[in-house]
């Protein structure tokens, strides 16, 4: 253990990788469905390797959080300002009252207890399951002007807060959402979720576990134009038309492609290749001939193609009134074959309200996708490259914000670090979205900032905190754990009924959705589609989570402020 003390020390950034290798490992143990995370197993291997007296430079803790909240704000950006409309408005009020009685619930406590600025601010960390809180939090306390022991001291509590009431905070949405309200409200989660598919699908038939569409089995197949073909003679857009859902995507004759034209015309002996829904196929060999196969070195290049959708026309609208609204000179070809928001699949049906900043994946030719797209939105770019200037005119934005200080009811707060990278990330994240070409931060870049970013913060912190963390775990352990569980609780008590009798929001697929977004409770949200066996949750989680996501993260400086005991 010395020569791991003296290694340590001569190379402290050794410490922080293998703290964050085991904490991982760690989080990928289970206990029945409970996962406890790569955060908090990093958290809880960093305090017990802080026990060596390593020490890290904290200005890497300051960077790596700066780089984990831009990104986690960049990502949503597009949805959060998306979801700030008056057809969201209830599940907008839902989120908003769910954090702010979480809020009052945690100062309340603080105030009740005894408990310290730093303990209460981990106290929502972890009864509220929001990591970012430690971070904006640990930016505030560092704006106090204390003394270096005074800080660590609120620092280290802030840590052991959210590691004694996370797991419960983590598993509270989860009893809640998936047993708790659906026993007392009588709710069976899988039929209501069938019945809310059914009737996003416009009465049309829904699916049983291992059941899938057929009809959204998009294919191509080649036929041979034979006399009594009913296309020998048509044009190629008049087929279309009287297909509606499939479409003419090559007319090759005499082993040669023509170049296709709406007014191009099918004649016999033609092999036409058709793209289309599957079940549709099945029927084509009886409009254009026998079904064959497509000439030797014959290729078909077609695209698959993200799109955000922009248009302002669109917003609020069904996808089936997008579909026929659009009309088949303008959709033939294209095929939507997904839908995502804020990251997760939507479910594709008719009755899916559509809202800006969908991402929608259509494939076709080239062509026709680009008459499509122009009246849809943005193509998000399959080669998509950081914008460099906009990521480091981002985070100088988010570090000058963060010198904001302000006062509520007399008491100074400042945003910080943390809460000013998260603004400027909403900001450049909307931007993105909403202007293709400037601030670019592909999926897989912004993902590894976040991901990373929070991980080499939370392990500097748990090696930070160190022996001073044992000691705050004996004064406060069980009172915590207790508080925790009330934090954890009782808004969703009181929320999930105020949303019920005031703001109507019955449905229970929709109900328990916005009870785990409104809580940014990922472990709930996944139980909840386990037991729904659909995505029908997602529509109302995908709102509430955005707006949970930016009011959390903020309440850490306001905590920080509005209670103002520091440890003894």
């Amino acid at each position: 253990m010395h020569m791991i003390g003296q290694l340590f020390d001569a190379i402290p950034i050794l410490a922080l990788f293998i703290t964050i290798a085991l904490g991982y490992l760690v989080g990928k143990f289970k206990v029945g469905r409970f996962v406890l995370g790569g955060i908090a197993g990093t958290l809880i291997v960093g305090v017990l390797i802080g026990q060596l007296g390593v020490k890290i430079d904290s200005s890497i803790k300051t960077l790596f959080f700066a780089l984990f909240i831009y990104a986690v704000g960049y990502q949503g950006g597009p949805q959060f300002f998306h979801a700030l409309n008056r057809q969201s408005l209830n599940e907008l009020a839902s989120a908003f009252f769910m954090c702010l009685v979480g809020l009052f619930c945690v100062l309340f406590a603080a105030w009740a207890f005894d408990l310290d600025r730093g303990t209460a601010a981990g106290l929502a960390a972890g009864g509220l399951t929001q990591s970012a809180i430690i971070g904006t939090s640990g930016g505030a306390i560092a704006n106090l002007g204390l003394s270096a022991e005074m800080t660590q001291k609120l620092e280290t509590n802030v840590a052991v807060g959210y590691a004694v009431t996370y797991i419960f905070g983590s598993l509270g949405p989860i009893i809640m959402a998936t047993w708790f309200f659906p026993m007392i409200m009588k709710w069976d989660i899988r039929a209501a979720a069938l019945k809310r598919a059914k009737e996003m699908a416009g009465g049309k038939a829904t699916l049983e576990p291992g059941q899938f569409n057929a009809a959204r089995r998009v294919v191509t197949r080649f036929y041979r134009i034979v006399d009594d073909s009913k296309a020998r003679g048509q044009g190629v857009l008049a087929i279309d038309g009287q297909l509606s859902d499939v479409a003419v995507e090559a007319v090759i004759r005499e082993g040669a492609a023509l170049t296709l034209t709406d007014d191009t015309t099918v004649e016999t002996g033609d092999v036409v290749g058709v793209t289309g829904e599957l079940v549709l196929m099945r029927s084509m060999e009886g409009f254009f001939g026998p079904e064959t196969v497509a000439p030797s070195g014959f290729e078909l290049i077609e695209e698959s193609r993200d799109v955000v959708l922009t248009n302002r026309a669109y917003f609020g609208r069904d996808l089936q009134e997008v579909h026929d609204g659009l009309g088949i000179e303008t959709r033939h070809g294209v095929f939507l074959v997904s839908a995502r928001r804020l990251g997760r699949e939507l479910p594709l049906l008719p009755k899916l309200k559509l809202r800006r900043g969908d991402e929608l994946c259509c494939i076709g030719a080239p062509k026709d996708l680009d008459r499509v797209q122009k009246l849809l939105g943005y193509r998000i770019s399959a080669a998509a490259i950081t914008d460099f200037v906009f990521f480091g005119l981002g985070l100088t934005v988010g570090y000058l914000i963060g010198l904001i200080d302000f006062t509520v009811g007399g008491v100074p707060v400042t945003v910080g670090t943390g809460g000013g990278c998260l603004l400027s990330g909403l900001f450049f994240g909307w931007l993105h979205a909403t202007h293709r070409r400037f601030a670019a931060l592909p999926t897989g870049a912004s993902n590894f900032l976040r991901d990373f970013g929070l991980a080499v913060f939370v392990g500097v912190v748990g090696i930070s905190a160190g022996p001073q963390a044992l000691v705050t775990m004996k004064e406060f352990g069980a009172t915590l754990l207790l508080l925790g569980v009330a934090v954890t609780l009782i808004p969703q008590l009181l929320v999930f009924f105020f949303s019920y009798y005031v703001l109507r929001i019955q449905d229970p697929i929709e109900a328990l959705g916005c009870l785990v977004g409104g809580r940014s409770a990922n472990p709930g949200f996944a139980a909840l589609l386990e037991k729904a066996g659909n995505a029908t949750p997602v529509v109302s989680f995908t709102v509430t989570y955005a707006v949970a996501n930016v009011l959390l993260t903020l309440w850490g400086p306001l905590i920080i402020g509005l209670i103002t005991k520091n440890p003894s």
